[in-house]
């Protein structure tokens, strides 16, 4: 064996134990792509199944529960019966339920007269993707059970009634309007969670570490003193985001600063928490970066429904979403842009996100060296 090819064998070995003892190296060619691959696989979907819809009637008669049976029958579709409008209306502001379908009070009337009646959808604009699917599927539904009561009353053709959709908070179904406040979550929690995932870790590659531990400063204090100039950083970024979304994007914003400021100080809080940790606990620049971006940018572009709606999702993976502050945030940032203040929404959400990043701060601070080792 000639010296050349035993350097090469040599260099070759070398830099194999070196990528094997390396778990970065090891992260980034196995369990970065099985990530990816079950985000992608699980969480990507166009498809809308088990939507939430009201049914709201004043009166119950047998053609009106036959109607009703059918949009139970559909898998795409679960149908929650209510007797007033109002409740309904109220419910999908609040985000429990994506569409209303209502009936007028003479629904029946006129079908047994074989009169021209009407069935009206309302759905929830902000959602564009979902309002669309949803129309589609009103529509089949209402078309095949017109075609099978006039089979059943001895007419060949359908029966006349007319679906009327109605659109709230996004009337012109613009994408633009659902994706920006998700853009804003997405671009918060890159800023947040990347800057402050390499504060800690460009400490230990420096050597400044030793230094600050070496001084009677505790890490609640040490964390607070790099955490506000990184809070003000977010904050300013988040303006600026906001002020391109109204000014340039044309996006409505139909809520208060006053929310907005509220909702974006807990979110900008937790990436700053996620970030703080990651640093803490890998005390290693570019294994901080890989960190923040597998925690940040790949789950609050998938798993947070700025971009895909959650409730098509499989439910292990609605089940994962809750752990993201990035779920909460962007469900907020919709209000506040489509709809405006709705507080029985944002409270559960801002408590979410609170009690999120308390736990973190607590596991940072634990994890923080009090002394040198």
């Amino acid at each position: 064996m000639s010296k050349q090819l035993r350097r090469l064998l040599a260099l070759m070995k070398k830099e194999t134990l070196q990528v094997w003892r390396d778990p970065s190296c090891i992260l980034i060619a196995f369990v970065l792509p099985m990530i990816l691959l079950f985000i992608f696989g699980f969480g990507l979907s166009l498809d809308a199944k088990h939507v939430k819809v009201a049914f709201v009637t004043e009166e119950y008669s047998p053609i009106i529960g036959s109607l009703w049976s059918s949009f139970q029958a559909s898998e795409y579709i679960d149908s929650i019966y209510y007797e007033n409008l109002r409740n309904a209306e109220e419910d999908l502001v609040n985000n429990r339920i994506m569409g209303v379908i209502v009936l007028k009070n003479n629904f029946a009337k006129q079908l047994l007269a074989s009169e021209s009646c009407e069935i009206q959808l309302i759905t929830d604009g902000s959602q564009t993707n979902t309002a669309e699917i949803l129309n589609n599927y009103v529509t089949g539904i209402v078309f095949q059970w017109r075609t099978q009561q006039g089979q059943d009353r001895g007419i060949r053709t359908p029966i006349a009634v007319e679906l009327r959709q109605r659109i709230l908070f996004n009337p012109e179904l613009k994408s633009c309007n659902a994706l920006i406040p998700g853009s804003i979550a997405i671009i918060t929690a890159i800023i947040g969670t990347l800057l402050t995932s390499l504060i800690v870790a460009r400490e230990w590659e420096r050597g400044t570490m030793e230094a600050m531990l070496a001084t009677p400063i505790r890490p609640k204090d040490m964390i607070l003193g790099k955490l506000i100039p990184y809070y003000v950083l977010g904050v300013i970024s988040t303006v600026v985001c906001l002020l391109f979304s109204i000014f340039l994007f044309r996006t409505p914003f139909r809520g208060s600063i006053g929310a907005m400021f509220l909702v974006s100080t807990m979110f900008i809080l937790a990436s700053l928490a996620l970030g703080f940790l990651i640093s803490t606990l890998t005390k290693n620049q570019y294994q901080a970066s890989v960190l923040a971006f597998m925690f940040t940018f790949l789950p609050n572009t998938t798993l947070s429904g700025a971009v895909f709606e959650i409730n098509s999702m499989p439910l292990p993976i609605r089940i994962v979403t809750y752990i993201f502050p990035a779920r909460y945030y962007v469900t907020c940032l919709q209000t506040i842009f489509m709809t405006g203040d709705v507080w029985p929404l944002f409270l559960p959400n801002l408590a979410v996100m609170a009690f999120i990043t308390m736990l973190l701060f607590a596991i940072t601070i634990i994890k923080t060296p009090k002394r040198l080792q």
